[in-house]
């Protein structure tokens, strides 16, 4: 039996705008098995940007219910979830959110800062690894003024990776990136999931991104419109190798 990594169940989030309340999600139920990578799409409105924010623990549900890696993140503290934050979920980000002038492996460095448990030498060491584990062994001393947007999203990957979390949250980690880094950044989250086994959820509105991942949430209005396996799942590297060579590359 597959261990669940997310269940979501009756999950409602309600804003008061004045003396409207606004329904951003209607009721929204659906599970995350570990080693899945699952995408959620919606266009604006849809209340994509509100579930993403409930599934990194940013914000709470006003009704309903939801489980990360078997814990009930409702019961919790604001203390306990920036530790759970921290500990189970790998953040990406659209804007890499690096340190300009901090290099590579210090950025990578940043989140075991606040495990008291890991000692300076292990922090390094696992850094390195994860930066290794992304294809950028040759860039350790290189700040992200050094780096292309496909490198500084692949040192993001890494920050996200460095603590070994049970989820990677990416919230369109292709948006700022041209089509062939697009696709070398869906490789290697494909490589992620298939040989390390990391469970992904990937929110993006390109349905070609989309299409790299095994399963796909549509939102819609507040709802879950779609819930579909990807059959004709396409290999990003496959992809990569078919594109013609350009001027531009």
């Amino acid at each position: 039996m597959s261990k669940k990594i997310l269940e979501i169940k009756e999950l409602k989030r309600e804003f008061l705008v004045g003396s409207e309340t606004v329904r951003a999600l209607k009721g929204i139920n659906f599970e995350v098995d570990a080693g899945e990578f699952v995408t959620i799409m919606g266009s604006s409105g849809s209340g994509k940007t509100t579930l993403l924010n409930i599934l990194g623990c940013l914000d709470k549900p006003t009704i309903g219910d939801y489980f990360l890696d078997g814990v009930d993140v409702k019961k919790l503290s604001r203390d306990e979830l920036a530790q759970l934050r921290n500990h189970k979920i790998g953040f990406v980000f659209q804007a890499y959110n690096l340190l300009p002038r901090t290099t590579a492996l210090e950025n990578v460095e940043l989140p075991l800062l606040y495990n008291k448990e890991i000692s300076a030498a292990e922090r390094r060491d696992r850094a390195i690894h994860a930066l290794e584990s992304v294809k950028l062994a040759d860039r350790f001393d290189h700040t992200p003024s050094q780096l292309s947007g496909g490198q500084q999203q692949r040192v993001a990957i890494a920050r996200a990776l460095v603590n070994q979390p049970v989820m990677i949250l990416a919230d369109e980690a292709t948006g700022n990136l041209d089509s062939r880094t697009s696709y070398e950044i869906m490789a290697l989250m494909q490589e992620l999931n298939t040989v390390q086994g990391k469970t992904i959820v990937f929110v993006t509105h390109e349905p070609d991104i989309a299409s790299f991942s095994s399963r796909t949430i549509q939102l819609r209005d507040g709802r879950i419109q779609k819930d579909t396996r990807n059959e004709n799942k396409k290999n990003a590297k496959e992809v990569l190798d078919n594109l013609p060579v350009t001027d531009d590359y």
